[in-house]
């Protein structure tokens, strides 16, 4: 089986898009990561949701994770006032973000890989027309492990 035929149609974002409306996406719809592609449909990056929740708590309590016990909800900014008026390229983080990507007839067996390797749940396929690459889908490690298991 080839990438083309595992991937799954994935809503993605601009690099310029509002980052409320990236976050809302990425909560309403339950994704597993934010795929985030340039102005011209390019993979930009792959962000793991747990990732992204990082705006939601204060740099304090990511370096001394026993602070945050003395926190209250009431104590942390709320995550909308942060994404106010900021792009999804300034929300992501600025490291770690390099998006996994394959073309269309990649194995199954390399995404496996890649994804184990990379450490993400998620893998962009790219297809090219000769002047342009654009997204075409993506490929989660849950339809990955459902094609595995059905191999039986």
């Amino acid at each position: 089986m080839r990438a083309y035929d595992l991937a799954d149609p994935y809503p993605w974002v601009t690099t310029d898009d509002d980052a409320m409306t990236a976050a809302r996406l990425f909560a309403e719809r339950r994704l597993p990561a934010l795929l985030v592609v340039d102005p011209d449909e390019r993979p930009y990056a792959v962000v793991p949701g747990s990732q992204l929740l990082r705006a939601a708590v204060p740099d304090f309590a990511l370096s001394e994770p026993v602070l945050a016990d003395v926190l209250r909800d009431g104590h942390v900014e709320r995550l909308a006032e942060k994404l106010h008026g900021l792009t999804v390229a300034q929300w992501i983080p600025r490291h770690g973000t390099v998006p996994a990507v394959v073309g269309r007839d990649t194995s199954a067996v390399r995404i496996a890989a890649l994804m184990a390797t990379t450490h993400t749940p998620l893998v962009a396929v790219v297809e090219n027309d000769g002047e342009r690459t654009r997204t075409v889908g993506a490929v989660t490690a849950a339809r990955l492990m459902e094609y595995f298991l059905a191999q039986g």
